[in-house]
């Protein structure tokens, strides 16, 4: 109740005690219960007796006629040690016939041993006690007691009270076990050199608890240590090892220190760090480097020399049956010739939208949610020799789409599938993935790199057309064994999306023409345009709005790619009555 209140403990212990001795001495000297109750309750002055009958002895059982004293510092145990904790009796006189002797911690009544009428009561200790303590008697003669406690442990740590008692006389004193240990002193040595400067390592034994390491230098300011290691033994005693490395040849010295914060004490040693010894290491230390250096470069250049030799063996291999190869899109263009394409704005769906220069396609309006056959031909066909080109895809992965190459007389009207046998060379995405369309539907595609431009080759002699993921110029698809019949035209079909699709510009044409000179022989007429239909000029749409807003169908104006100008300027578009009032529909 007293320490709810907040009492200290010494005097807790002490109240404690009295309320001990003083019910004792009240059992041997007041009647027994029941006669005490008939005593106090016949009057309020027979009560008031009995409380002046106990504050009398109470103040009885305080005289002291000795008095009990211990070490006034703490006594220090390594855990797994022995402490004695020892109390003498002033003026000193033999204990050997004092009436009770006892340590407790908490609590009078468990205690850490007791010792009444010469004999040992083990009954009233606390079990962790039992079994390693006992009573050091050899100096009882001069007043000294003390009890002894073998393989001490974290939790022996603490308070504990040491009670004489001899009649009505008592008293007690009170002493502080530490479970601790200073372990060795410190012992600095230079390590070598290590990550451009000279490891100095420090290391010590015996420590309880764990010992707290610094490093500082000769001005006392802190080190960062480069590692820390702490191990413990079967005891749970502690060793340590830290290490340092300097860099600062000027430092002069750098001090390692363990500290122990229970004890609040540190031990330490200091290290001179010669600045002639840390140039010699940190020179060292780079001619290590160099060497190690000179093997990597020998190493690199082997290997090298071994890829490059693995390279030749390969390409070597490829020139002799390159036609079969899929690998190496950038090998392949050595035995193909590179073809400017423009796109063909007669061939184009009204919904798509063709730039100026002919190279650029888009949907005019990405809101529809449609999955149309929008699609764009190539002005400039091939009838003969090896021609390739290259298509960008920007947000091709969000979108669907084909490309590829097609015969000039395909069917494009009303529904279609695009495979070999339709005179359709394509691969493309859908919702479900990459997709080459052949004959029996569709082969699926996989890539190490999402495409951001598709090369396509093709071989009419041979009737080979191949695919290649230009991003990492690894092979996509091949059509093998294709008959071709006619001119053959670039294909390229937008089926839903923001995707934009962009034409390589490329300066020669197939089999080393000029694009120019097959463009002005084809004409400007093309054979695709029909009769009934009109040219229009609409003129560019210049406002902050999204893509393919206020535009109307078949405008072909719409707005370039984030980052880049505009390249969408009027140019004609053919509508005929039909396909006008389709697009009518379609944008309601």
């Amino acid at each position: 109740m007293l320490g709810d209140l907040g009492w200290p403990e010494a005097f807790l212990v002490k109240h404690e005690t009295a309320q001990v001795v003083a019910k004792k001495l009240l059992e041997d000297i007041l009647p027994s219960s029941e006669d005490m109750e008939n005593c106090c309750k016949n009057s309020l002055l027979s009560q008031l007796t009995c409380l002046f009958v106990l504050e009398q002895l109470l103040t009885c059982v305080s005289t002291r006629e000795f008095t009990v004293s211990g070490p006034s510092d703490p006594i220090v145990v390594a855990p797994g040690g022995e402490a004695v904790l020892p109390c003498f009796l002033s003026p000193a006189r033999s204990v050997e016939n004092v009436e009770e002797l006892r340590w407790f911690r908490n609590r009078f009544s468990e205690a850490v041993f007791v010792y009444r009428n010469q004999q040992e009561q083990k009954e009233e200790q606390r079990a962790e006690y039992a079994g390693r303590t006992c009573l050091v008697k050899d100096q009882f003669h001069e007043g000294k007691a003390a009890v002894h406690i073998r393989n001490v442990q974290e939790s022996d740590s603490g308070i504990y009270v040491c009670f004489f008692k001899q009649g009505v006389f008592y008293d007690e004193a009170i002493l502080e076990l530490k479970v601790a240990a200073m372990g060795s002193v410190p012992e600095v040595h230079i390590q070598g050199p290590e990550d451009g400067g000279v490891c100095v390592v420090c290391r010590a034994s015996g420590w309880y608890p764990k010992p707290q390491v610094q490093w500082r230098d000769s001005r006392g300011e802190t080190l960062p240590a480069s590692s820390e290691t702490h191990t413990e033994d079967a005891e749970g005693v502690f060793s340590m090892e830290s290490s340092l490395v300097v860099r600062d040849s000027s430092l002069g010295n750098v001090t390692c220190s363990a500290f122990n914060p229970i004890l609040d004490q540190e031990k330490a040693m200091s290290m001179v760090i010669p600045e002639r010894h840390a140039r010699l290491q940190l020179r060292q230390e780079r001619e290590k480097l160099l060497c190690e250096l000179e093997e990597s470069q020998e190493d690199i250049l082997k290997s090298t020399s071994t890829l490059q030799e693995e390279l030749d063996r390969r390409k070597a291999a490829y020139m002799a049956a390159w036609r079969k190869a899929q690998l190496y899109a950038d090998w392949r263009k050595e035995h193909f010739q590179a073809w400017s394409v423009t796109l063909d704005p007669d061939s184009a769906h009204p919904l798509l939208a063709i730039s100026q220069d002919r190279v650029h396609v888009t949907l005019m309006d990405t809101t529809m949610c449609l999955d149309g056959l929008f699609c764009v031909l190539g002005m400039e066909g091939i009838s003969s020799g090896r021609c390739y080109w290259e298509v960008k895809i920007k947000n091709g992965d969000s979108s669907k789409w084909i490309l590829g190459a097609c015969r000039e007389d395909v069917d494009r009207k009303g529904l279609y599938f695009e495979s070999p046998d339709k005179g359709f060379w394509t691969v493309g995405r859908s919702s479900s993935g990459y997709w080459a369309y052949i004959n029996t539907g569709r082969a699926s595609l996989s890539f190490r790199q999402t495409p951001q431009s598709v090369g396509v080759f093709v071989d009419y002699s041979e009737g080979d057309i191949s695919f290649y993921n230009m991003s990492d110029l690894s092979h996509i698809f091949s059509f093998h064994e294709a008959s071709f019949s006619g001119t053959l035209h670039p294909y390229l079909r937008i089926k839903s999306g923001t995707v934009w699709m962009i034409l390589s510009s490329i300066a020669q044409g197939c089999d080393g023409e000029k694009w120019e000179e097959r463009r002005s022989s084809k004409g400007r007429s093309g054979k695709r345009r029909k009769n009934g239909k009109k040219s229009f000029l609409f003129p560019l749409k210049q406002s902050l709005n999204s893509p393919g807003e206020g535009l109307t169908p078949g405008s072909k104006g719409v707005h370039s790619p984030p980052g880049e100008a505009s390249p969408f300027l009027p140019h004609p578009v053919t509508l005929d009555s039909h396909s006008a009032d389709t697009v009518s529909k379609l944008s309601v």
